[in-house]
C-alpha cells in the first residue's frame, strides 16, 4: 500500500482509489481486509497499513470505489488480565463507516475469548483462533459529501418535541405503500408530516437509527433490542429502516421535506458505550482495535461500566472526542439532521462537572456544533446530574414528569400526596432547577419511550415486562400510576371515562407548561404497551406467548376509536393554544413580580376562593388543586384551573384586576369537538369535575 492522508480517519475516496485511515496506540501491526465476490464467493485480500503516524495507521489504494467491503484486522498482545484484547482472527468493523453491509451471526467465532456458544459463554482468558469473517458486518467504502440543508432553525421557546421510532411511527400508515411503510422514506410522506404538522410538532426526535444489534442473551432468549440502543457502529445507518439500496439518500431526501414542512430533526445518540459489552461480549470493533484506549477500565484492567451494558466508551480521551466530534458533523453535514438527545449523558465525561467536560468544551467550540440543538439525558447508573449542564445544553426533566404523575396520579392512601409545591414549579419552568439558564433548558415529558405510556400510566399500577423474558424483573418498580381501580384494561364505563379524563389532564399541563414540552409518539392517540414501562423488546407488534393474540407494541395506531380521536383533537387544540398564547413568553422565567404599569404579576397562583395563595396554601400537603394565572400579552392572559381531587371543585375566577372577560376554552371533561366555549365574569363560581383541567382564555383592555 501507498501512503495515504492521515489526516482524515475512516475510508475517504479520491479520484483514483481509497485512502484509509485507522487509530490504534498499542497495535503491532494492522490489515486492511478487502472482500470481493468471486465465483458466488467472498473471497479476502488482505494489505498490511505500513505507514504509520503515530497511533494512526493508514494506506492508500488504487481502484477501491466506493461499495467496496471491507474491514480490519489488528494483532497485538493478548492478556485480558490487563485489559488488552488483541485478536487479529476477528474482523473488524471500520469505527468510521457510514455503510454497512450483512449480518450478524450469534456464532461463537464472534467472541474474541473462547466461546461455546452465541452468548459468549467459555474461557474468557483463552484467544479465541477462529476467523469471524462472514459472522459479522462488513464496513463499506462510500462516497457521500458535506452538502447545503435548508433548515427551519425553530428557537426553543417555540420547539414542540415529538419523539418516534422510525419503524414504529409509520409501520401501521395504510396511506403509505406497504414497502414503504416503517422506513426512513416513510418519515418524509406527506401523511407523516400532515399528522405531525396537526400536532404542533417542530422537531422530530428519532430513536437511534445508527447500526445497532441485539444483544447476545436477549437474542438467546428469542427477543430483539428494537429500540437501537446498542451501536456498533456510531455513523452508520440501521439497513434494516431502508426501502431503497441507499439509506442515505433515502434518509436525506425525508429528512429535506420535514424541513421544507418547518420540521426539525433530532436523533438520539448512543455514544456512552457499544454493542461489544463486557468481558464476556463479542468483539466486532474497539475492542480488537485498542480495548484499553477506547473503554472506560479501572487500574486493573477492568471495565468501568456506568451504563450498565458491560461497557464504558472513553469518550474523554481526546482520539475519542475526535471520533465523536466526527461522528456529530457527519450526522449534521451529511445527513442534514438539526440536533441530538444523547443518552446517558453523564457516561461521557469522566470530571465532576459537565463545565469540565473535554466532549463538551470540544461541542461547544465546534464553529459547526455548537448552532445545533444539544440535549442531555443527565445521568447514568451512578450519577444524577439534572440541572448541571452547561449553557446550551437542554436537559430531559425528570423532575417535571415525577411532579405531574404526583399531582394527577397521587394517592394519599399510597403515599403520594405532596401538595402542590412542586406542579407549581414544573409549571413555571423548573427555576430552582435551572436558574439563570432558563425555561427551555427543561424539555418536559410526562412519558418517553423508556416508561409507560400516558395510557398505560391511567391503566397499570404495576409494571407487566414478562414479553421481555426477564422475570419482570426489569423496569422501574415506581411509576406513579393510578389504574383509577382495576388493573388493566376493562369495559367500565365509569373507569374508562375517569381514565379519558386523566389523560386529557396530564396532557394538558405537558402542553401547557413553561419548558420545551416532547410528546411521546402514540400518546397523542393513547398508544399502550400493556403495562410495559420497558418495551425495548416490542417491535411493532408480537405474538403472545400465552394467548397467541397481537399485543400492543412501539407502533403508532392510525386506525382510531371514538376516544382515541378526541385524545388527539386534545393535543391539536392544547398546541394551538400554546403557540398562540404561550410560545412568546416561554423563554425567560416568569419573576412573580408586580408590574408597576399594568399592576398585575407575570404569573400568579390563586386559591379556590380566588386570592393569591398563602403561605397555608403553599403547605397543605394534603391540597389537590391549583389555579395559575400566565400573562399573555398586556390584553390577554390564561387561566388554568387544576383539580386532581376524586370529587368534583368549586373554584372561583380571579377578580376584575385580573381581566374583565373569561373564556373557557379546554375542558378535559368534555370532548374537545363537541365543547361550546363558556364565558363567565369575574369573580364567578365554576365547577370543575374530578380530575379535570380547564383553559380560561382571559381578556381586558389595556
Amino acid at each position: 500500500m501507498l501512503p495515504a492522508d492521515p489526516r482524515t480517519l475512516g475510508a475517504t475516496v479520491t479520484d483514483g482509489g481509497t485512502n484509509f485511515a485507522i487509530w490504534s496506540n498499542a497495535a503491532d501491526a494492522i490489515e486492511l481486509c478487502l472482500f470481493n465476490e468471486v465465483n458466488g464467493a467472498l473471497v479476502e485480500t488482505r494489505f498490511a497499513m505500513s505507514h504509520r503516524n503515530g497511533p494512526i495507521w493508514h494506506g492508500y489504494l488504487a481502484g477501491v470505489r466506493p461499495g467496496q467491503r471491507y474491514g480490519y484486522r489488528v494483532y497485538g498482545p493478548w492478556a485480558p488480565e490487563h485489559g488488552v484484547r488483541f485478536n487479529a482472527a476477528k474482523l473488524l468493523i471500520d469505527p468510521y463507516t457510514h455503510v454497512l453491509d450483512g449480518q450478524l451471526s450469534y456464532a461463537p467465532e464472534i467472541f474474541g475469548h473462547v466461546a461455546i456458544d452465541g452468548t459468549g459463554n467459555g474461557d474468557l482468558a483463552l484467544r479465541d483462533d477462529r476467523d469471524s469473517a462472514g459472522h459479522v458486518p462488513y464496513s463499506v467504502v462510500s462516497d457521500h459529501r458535506v452538502r447545503e440543508v435548508v433548515r427551519p432553525l425553530v428557537p426553543w421557546a417555540k420547539t414542540i418535541i415529538y419523539e418516534a421510532h422510525v419503524q414504529g411511527l409509520t409501520s401501521k400508515n395504510l396511506a403509505i405503500d406497504e414497502n414503504e411503510r416503517g422506513t426512513y422514506k416513510g418519515l418524509g410522506h406527506p401523511s407523516t408530516i400532515a399528522h405531525l404538522k396537526s400536532l404542533g410538532i417542530t422537531a422530530l426526535e428519532l430513536l437511534p437509527i445508527a447500526a445497532s444489534v441485539t444483544e447476545p442473551g436477549i437474542h438467546e432468549r428469542g427477543r430483539r433490542n428494537y429500540w437501537g440502543y446498542n451501536s456498533i457502529a456510531f455513523s452508520a445507518l440501521n439497513n434494516e429502516y431502508a426501502c431503497t439500496d441507499d439509506p442515505i439518500k433515502e434518509l436525506q431526501i425525508s429528512i429535506d421535506c420535514l424541513h421544507e414542512a418547518g420540521i426539525e430533526v433530532i436523533l438520539d445518540v448512543v455514544y456512552n458505550h457499544t454493542a461489544e459489552g463486557g468481558v464476556g461480549g463479542p468483539t466486532f470493533s474497539y475492542k480488537g482495535i485498542d480495548n484499553k484506549a477506547y473503554y472506560r477500565h479501572d487500574g486493573a484492567g477492568n471495565y468501568v461500566d456506568v451504563t450498565g451494558c458491560g461497557n464504558t466508551f472513553a469518550a474523554s480521551n481526546p482520539h475519542s472526542v475526535r471520533q465523536i466530534i466526527d461522528s456529530l458533523r457527519w450526522w449534521v453535514e451529511v445527513i442534514g439532521v438539526d440536533g441530538f438527545r444523547f443518552d446517558l449523558t453523564t457516561a461521557l465525561y469522566t470530571s465532576d462537572s459537565a463545565f469540565n467536560s473535554s466532549l463538551m468544551s470540544a461541542i461547544e467550540a465546534d464553529s459547526v456544533l455548537r448552532n445545533f440543538k444539544m440535549i442531555a439525558e443527565p445521568w447514568d447508573m451512578t450519577r444524577y446530574a439534572l440541572g448541571d449542564f452547561p449553557h446550551p445544553w437542554r436537559e430531559w426533566n425528570d423532575a417535571f414528569r415525577d411532579s405531574v404523575r404526583q399531582f394527577w396520579l397521587g394517592d394519599l392512601a399510597r403515599g403520594f400526596g405532596e401538595g402542590v409545591s412542586d406542579i407549581a414549579s414544573s409549571i413555571s419552568g423548573s427555576s430552582s432547577i435551572f436558574y439563570f439558564r432558563g425555561p427551555t433548558s427543561s424539555i418536559n415529558f410526562i412519558a418517553a419511550h423508556d416508561g409507560f405510556t400516558v395510557h398505560d400510566l391511567v391503566t397499570y399500577n404495576e409494571k407487566n415486562n414478562v414479553p421481555n423474558q426477564e422475570n419482570n424483573a426489569d423496569g422501574n418498580d415506581s411509576n406513579r400510576s393510578w389504574n383509577v381501580g382495576i388493573e388493566g384494561e376493562t369495559d367500565d364505563s365509569h373507569i374508562k371515562e375517569l381514565r379519558h379524563r386523566l389523560k386529557k389532564s396530564l396532557l394538558a399541563t405537558l402542553m401547557l407548561s413553561s419548558g420545551v414540552p416532547m410528546l411521546n409518539m402514540g400518546d397523542e392517540v393513547s398508544r399502550s404497551q400493556n403495562g410495559s414501562n420497558n418495551a425495548y423488546s416490542l417491535p411493532t407488534h408480537f405474538i403472545s406467548e400465552s394467548s397467541e393474540t397481537f399485543a400492543g407494541g412501539w407502533a403508532l395506531p392510525w386506525e382510531l376509536d371514538a376516544q382515541a380521536k378526541d385524545i388527539l383533537a386534545t393535543v391539536q387544540t392544547l398546541a394551538q393554544i400554546r403557540q398562540t398564547y404561550l410560545a412568546d413568553v416561554a423563554s425567560e422565567f416568569f419573576t412573580g413580580i408586580v408590574d408597576q404599569g399594568t399592576k398585575r404579576k407575570d404569573i400568579a397562583w390563586f386559591s379556590l376562593g380566588g386570592r393569591e395563595m398563602s403561605d397555608d396554601h403553599w403547605a397543605d400537603e394534603e391540597k389537590r388543586s391549583i389555579t395559575v394565572f400566565v400573562e399573555a400579552d398586556p390584553t390577554r392572559g390564561l387561566l388554568l384551573l387544576m383539580n386532581s381531587s376524586t370529587e368534583k371543585t368549586i373554584f372561583t375566577l380571579p377578580d376584575q384586576q385580573w381581566g374583565q372577560s373569561f373564556r373557557c376554552i379546554f375542558d378535559s371533561a368534555h370532548d374537545v369537538d363537541s365543547y361550546q366555549p363558556v364565558l363567565e365574569t369575574p369573580g364567578a363560581k365554576i365547577t370543575v369535575a374530578a380530575h379535570a383541567a380547564q383553559v380560561w382564555l382571559v381578556t381586558r383592555t389595556r
